[in-house]
């Protein structure tokens, strides 16, 4: 039954992705992100109703007013979907530049001007991010970005890239950490979603001016993988019934 829950869910999700990118395609940059937001928190209920793969959050009193940059732990799907949810609708993301090829999902994301990097190119792509990262935070964005760089298996580790810190260094900007154990329940490379409940957790805002690059990103990391491993564990075979509305 997981099987086919979650293919019926993948369904759902990729026939709103052709709905919502085409409208957002056609709309103006604000009423496009409006729209985004909508489609990530229908997806999110979908999961719920679905495949019993529902959520909650802690520190939502975290998140300021001010533009600010965002370090997320990168386990799953799911996360690029609930940040679209529950960040402020000013944000921008820094992604690899083959997601904007993907028919209609890479067509909106350009929409939102994400920093698009070439990952092989070094330190032109550490270059362009701070550029550009830079630009939009006086703009008014929010940037997020995943560190790790690509999505590493629940339970696993991989060095943290020290982009973000350093357009963190550069801008002055603060950054909020965030961590949680969608890998658990939603695989990296599988269709598999399992029912339970995924914890994200958002930091308190860690300051950063008169800070080193290497400091914040090695004060983020500590963070976000301590509280990763202070997570719950899933229980095999138990749907958790608690529901974020």
């Amino acid at each position: 039954m997981t099987l086919i829950r979650s293919l019926v869910y993948q369904s759902f999700m990729y026939i709103t992705i052709v709905l919502y990118a085409s409208l957002i395609l056609v709309t103006p940059r604000q009423v496009g992100a409006w729209l985004a937001r909508g489609w990530a928190r229908l997806n999110l209920r979908a999961l719920g109703w679905i495949c019993g793969l529902r959520y909650r959050i802690q520190g939502l009193e975290h998140l300021p007013k001010e533009a600010t940059i965002v370090l997320a732990k990168h386990q799953s799907t799911w996360e690029t979907i609930a940040l679209r949810a529950i960040l402020p609708l000013e944000q921008t993301w820094v992604l690899k530049r083959e997601l904007m090829r993907i028919p209609f999902f890479g067509w909106a994301l350009k929409r939102f001007q994400p920093i698009a990097i070439d990952r092989s190119a070094g330190r032109r792509a550490v270059a362009q991010l701070l550029r550009e990262g830079l630009a939009l935070l006086k703009a008014g964005r929010w940037v997020v970005v995943f560190p790790e760089g690509t999505r590493v298996a629940a339970g696993a580790r991989q060095p943290y890239a020290i982009g973000g810190a350093l357009l963190a260094e550069r801008s002055g900007r603060p950054v909020i950490p965030v961590a949680h154990n969608a890998g658990e329940f939603w695989g990296r490379r599988s269709l598999h979603k399992r029912a339970g409940t995924i914890d994200l957790v958002i930091g308190p805002l860690m300051e950063t001016q008169g800070r080193k690059a290497a400091e914040i990103n090695a004060a983020v990391e500590q963070w976000i993988e301590e509280t990763v491993e202070a997570l719950p564990r899933p229980v095999s075979g138990k749907a958790d019934a608690l529901q974020q509305g």
